[in-house]
């Protein structure tokens, strides 16, 4: 695993919204007296989606002062964890699987995809629309190649499939989840095979 460090550029503070103070003490209150630094993976994953998909050094220091523990223990947990990203990241977040199956079924064409839409891995683009990232199993070999965009997952996808998935999104056009290629969920290319006619 390589080295994690926070971006060069920080903001100059970071703090919960009104809504999200509520739900981190919601969260933080399903923890017995004295183990309440366990609601620390929620509660950076929140202040993840709150600061536009990355998580600041201010943001891992707010989270540390409510959780009441030192500020390097919640920072070896945010630069631990590959889910969390430490460097500003586009409106649309793409993680590429680059695992086995997905490396079979085409993830290196959809990896050329990546550089030539948006550049390489970490780069945003300068609408601040795109960015990407290579990362291990996503889950969901059965369909792929796929790829997870912020919170949703694209599957089946081809070159062409990809980079209009990647233009519509850049332009606010409407885009569907799921497989790309037309099967339902991951049922088999062409329909069922089995279990057609009367038992």
């Amino acid at each position: 695993m390589s080295v994690r460090r926070l971006h060069e550029q920080q903001p100059e503070a970071f703090a919960f919204s009104e809504d999200n103070l509520v739900w981190a003490g919601e969260q933080i209150a399903k923890y017995p007296e004295g183990r309440q630094a366990s609601a620390i993976l929620p509660l950076l994953w929140q202040a993840q989606k709150q600061g536009g998909g990355w998580l600041s050094e201010p943001a891992i220091r707010c989270v540390a002062d409510m959780l009441d523990m030192p500020y390097i223990r919640a920072l070896e947990v945010a630069t631990f964890y590959s889910m969390f990203n430490l460097s500003p990241v586009g409106e649309h977040f793409v993680q590429l699987c680059g695992t086995t199956p997905c490396w079979l079924r085409g993830a290196d064409d959809l990896k050329a995809v990546c550089r030539k839409i948006i550049g390489e891995q970490g780069n945003v683009t300068e609408d601040g629309k795109l960015s990407w990232l290579e990362v291990e199993c996503l889950g969901a070999c059965v369909n792929a190649p796929m790829v997870q965009i912020n919170d949703d997952f694209f599957e089946d996808l081809t070159a062409d499939t990809f980079e209009r998935l990647l233009e519509d999104l850049r332009h606010g056009r409407e885009v569907a989840t799921g497989p790309q290629n037309g099967r339902q969920a991951s049922a088999p290319e062409g329909g069922p095979t089995v279990l057609k006619g009367n038992m």
